[in-house]
């Protein structure tokens, strides 16, 4: 089995980094026709024909037994292949958690203006940081208003708050200045060319939930400017320019796994912490969605997913025939006949619970592919020089994505 002699309860580092890298991209691979189809865009999913007791037990679930399960499919007591597959991602994604260390003392205020969570995600991040040299200047990647350099600042050291966005550089300097810390905000597309010339080796660059390619170049400019030290949190692997995946590392690029945008999208897909307006909402507009999917197939005479733009919540308001009617003309479709439309809608509620339920499957892939993801960043800085560690910052309830990389040049 690819999860032969992994120890999944420490934080990986050293030979352990490659050789969890392998495991992973083993089961990945062998197991990818059950997690790349998408059960939204599939009536029947491929799989299915092979393991027809799963694939009934799943349909016959509602959609709240999906709801319960989402963020922890491991746990279901499902049919076979289910459970084994459930161990195997449970051994194979577990990392341990990095030491963390006391930190000193937050200054007064200092997390004013700083949404609850994020701040706790600020303080786990932050006491996790421990390099063998000292940190003569923190570098705040994609910084917004500097929350995380400002909390990192510390007597005899300097911060370089980098941002794109120009109200949120003025808001971080006005709180600087507020906090009387000496830190520069600088207007920055750190993905334009001349984005290098801020990096120099004295910086230690850190990134709390840089986006896709914004992290990735970060831990490229980093390494060839010779920064002897960084930490990255990597965040939302989908966010890239190109079509497909191009792993950083020697491994990945080896790899035989070929990652679209849809399977990159995959480790972000839990279901985020909302009231209930909003689930109903969401549900609504997933629901009316599968209906017209239904609609489409039998209108254009072709069995076939066809992709629609993401709509204004407005049109929730609207009855559900005139909804169906407006998206119809949006695709250019011909004039919809006389339909059944509370049918109609009630197979959309129908398929919504099947694809939810369907959904947990590839739920099993969602940390295993993450932790593959994060170990081909891991590995790239292995091959620069860097000694790496990879482990936890905090529990996935503050939040999911909560790997973080530690690479130091000593």
């Amino acid at each position: 089995m690819p999860a032969k002699g992994v120890d999944s309860s420490y934080v990986l580092t050293g030979e352990a980094l490659l050789a969890r890298f392998a495991a992973l991209d083993a089961f990945l691979i062998e197991h990818q026709a059950l997690w790349k189809p998408r059960p939204f865009t599939h009536l029947r999913l491929p799989w299915e024909a092979s393991y027809p007791s799963l694939s009934s037990w799943l349909r016959g679930r509602s959609l709240e037994d999906a709801e319960n399960s989402h963020n922890q499919p491991c746990l279901l007591n499902a049919p076979e292949p289910f459970a084994s597959l459930a161990a195997l991602s449970l051994e194979l994604s577990s990392v341990g958690e990095l030491p963390g260390h006391a930190l000193a003392e937050a200054g007064h205020r200092l997390n004013v203006d700083v949404p609850g969570r994020k701040w706790q995600q600020i303080e786990a991040f932050a006491s996790r940081l421990s390099f063998a040299a000292p940190t003569p200047h923190w570098l705040d990647w994609c910084s917004g208003k500097g929350h995380l350099g400002r909390r990192l600042l510390q007597t005899g050291q300097q911060l370089t708050c980098l941002e794109y966005d120009p109200s949120l550089v003025l808001s971080g300097q006005a709180l600087s200045q507020r906090h009387q810390l000496h830190a520069l905000h600088v207007e920055q597309d750190v993905l334009a060319a001349d984005a290098a010339s801020l990096l120099n080796a004295e910086h230690t660059p850190v990134a709390l939930h840089a986006c896709g390619d914004l992290h990735v170049r970060l831990i490229q400019l980093a390494s060839t400017v010779g920064c002897k030290q960084l930490a990255v949190a990597p965040c939302c692997y989908n966010r890239i320019s190109l079509a497909t995946y191009k792993a950083l590392s020697s491994a990945g690029s080896r790899s035989g796994l070929q990652l679209s945008l849809e399977d990159l999208a995959l480790p972000m897909s839990e279901t985020v912490t909302a009231g209930a307006r909003v689930r109903r909402q969401r549900d609504t507009s997933m629901a009316r969605r599968l209906a017209f999917d239904l609609l489409q197939r039998q209108l254009r005479g072709i069995d076939e997913y066809l992709p629609t733009p993401s709509l204004p919540s407005a049109w929730l308001d609207k009855s559900f025939a005139d909804y169906c009617h407006h998206l119809a003309a949006l695709k250019e479709l011909s004039t919809i006949g006389p339909q059944d439309w509370p049918a109609l809608e009630a197979a959309g509620w129908k398929r919504l619970a099947e694809v939810r339920n369907l959904e947990l499957l590839r739920g099993l892939f969602r940390r295993p592919l993450e932790l593959w993801l994060v170990l081909d960043r891991a590995l790239f800085l292995s091959e620069q020089g860097y000694t790496v560690r990879l482990g936890t910052f905090c529990e996935t309830p503050l939040t999911p994505r909560n790997f973080l990389i530690l690479a130091e040049r000593t």
